[in-house]
């Protein structure tokens, strides 16, 4: 059994087996709020989507697990693509349900500094609607988040090569 689970974990992380059915938080509803241990460029710090929104959109985006390929290449992307989401006032924080010590490794080398990790629990999990089928796991879902704490975007999808140029394209669309 240990085997399969992590068969599944590497396949969900590279994204070889299929999506499930998308049930995530549609585009208007409000982003639930929480809090959560993280880490930036190594260390732990309290984050608060609340008050991360006072500063400007958020992008909040789900991944499996980190120091999967799948994962660290999205991962390494958000990171080359932060000096643009900070040029349209957006913060980004990635999120998973690994422990806060392998985010901390992971924010220094695959976030390479440039954005915050967090802890997904299972009720934020459960909350924006991203546990992957029978798992602990959670889905490679991307939310834009307004200010005032609409969504106002939602990107699904395995396939981790979409999420920054989408969720950066509603972050621009949101600053016109």
């Amino acid at each position: 059994m240990t085997r399969f689970r992590t068969l599944l974990v590497a396949a969900l992380a590279v994204g070889v087996v299929a999506a499930p059915a998308s049930a995530e938080l549609p585009v208007g509803a409000a982003a639930p709020g929480f809090s959560t241990k993280a880490a930036l460029a190594g260390e732990e710090f309290a984050f608060s989507l609340r008050e991360a929104l006072k500063k400007g959109p958020v992008v909040l985006y789900f991944y499996p697990k980190a120091f999967t390929r799948g994962c660290t290449l999205e991962a390494n992307a958000f990171a080359e693509t932060m000096p643009e989401f900070k040029k349209a006032g957006a913060s980004v924080i990635g999120m998973s349900n690994d422990d806060i010590a392998t985010l901390k490794r992971f924010s220094r080398e695959e976030c390479r500094d440039a954005f915050p990790v967090g802890v997904a629990s299972a009720k934020v999990i459960a909350d924006y609607d991203v546990k992957y089928a029978a798992t602990d796991l959670a889905s490679r879902t991307s939310y834009v988040i307004a200010p005032d704490g609409r969504i106002v975007a939602v990107h699904s999808d395995s396939d981790y090569r979409g999420h920054v140029t989408e969720t950066l394209a509603a972050v621009r669309a949101l600053s016109r």
